[in-house]
């Protein structure tokens, strides 16, 4: 029912979007324009500042506090979101860059939460939903050795991040390593669950950005000679932007994505391509 003296939409289908970082402030905002949004993040105060915005301009935006990390906290807001009724949209954006945690962290936040977070919410979608999840053009130029493959295929499991560290060199456990491993299995994710959603009329896609302008990003050109390496060959000679991000989670959200599902997306400028061809 609509609330008198608010901009509230309950026509409208729900999207929800994990992160109410920089990235993730712009997905809302821009899912906003058709939807009703679940803004979700760690930090509460986060999120209720971002929904607040949100209804400031107009839109229908509630929050909720969830670590991804923990199922009980996943389960929690499962239980919110059927309460209003199942979702229309999951957009994952919510995660941890290369010098943001150590390798188990990393890897928890980056894989195992985004594989508890489809889990517990694939009940709850309907035909048409779709999850979009964000990976990276990182996904791209890692290559698995067996041992890590094969532990890819259980994410949601609760000692994936420390079986991932014995399967590795001690020297290899660091935060790129994670990172790396962390969006190579989303990617995995998303073909290896395409079959489970479609048996709802539902899709599931990865998005893996190139050089992104965020706050988060901007930190890391300080202290990463690779990533300066990097832009500098991005043959766009520039970094992609958040709206640009934003503009295809609506894309593959939407119905004009509707046979688009089990696959990855990638937005880098055309770096991977100019890495590929040395």
């Amino acid at each position: 029912m609509h609330r008198l003296g608010t901009s509230s939409r309950p026509d409208w289908k729900l999207a929800i979007v994990i992160g109410a970082g920089g990235l993730g402030t712009a997905v809302a905002r821009r899912l906003g324009q058709r939807h009703r949004v679940l803004v979700v993040d760690i930090d509460r105060e986060r999120a209720v500042g971002v929904a607040r915005g949100l209804c400031e301009e107009g839109g229908d935006a509630e929050a909720a506090e969830c670590d991804i990390t923990r199922p009980e906290s996943v389960d929690a807001l499962a239980r919110e979101v059927a309460a209003r009724g199942g979702f229309r949209v999951l957009a994952h954006v919510a995660g941890l860059s290369p010098v943001a945690g150590d390798f188990e962290h990393i890897l928890q936040v980056n894989l195992t939460g985004p594989a508890l977070v489809t889990r517990a919410l694939l009940p709850l979608a309907g035909q048409g939903s779709a999850a979009v999840l964000i990976a990276s053009l990182a996904a791209h130029t890692y290559q698995a050795a067996p041992a890590v493959e094969s532990l890819l295929g259980d994410p949601a499991h609760p000692h994936t991040a420390s079986r991932l560290a014995a399967a590795i060199a001690p020297e290899d456990r660091t935060g790129a390593t994670a990172y790396h491993i962390s969006k190579y299995g989303l990617l995995s994710l998303c073909r290896r669950e395409a079959h489970a959603w479609g048996q709802r009329g539902a899709r599931i896609v990865s998005l893996s950005p190139g050089l992104i302008a965020t706050p988060m990003g901007a930190a890391e050109f300080s202290n990463s000679p690779v990533k300066r390496e990097l832009y500098a060959r991005t043959p766009l000679a520039r970094e992609g932007t958040m709206l640009e991000i934003a503009d295809l989670v609506e894309f593959l959200a939407s119905d004009r994505a509707s046979f688009i599902s089990g696959t990855d997306v990638l937005a880098d400028g055309g770096l991977y391509g100019t890495l590929r061809s040395g």
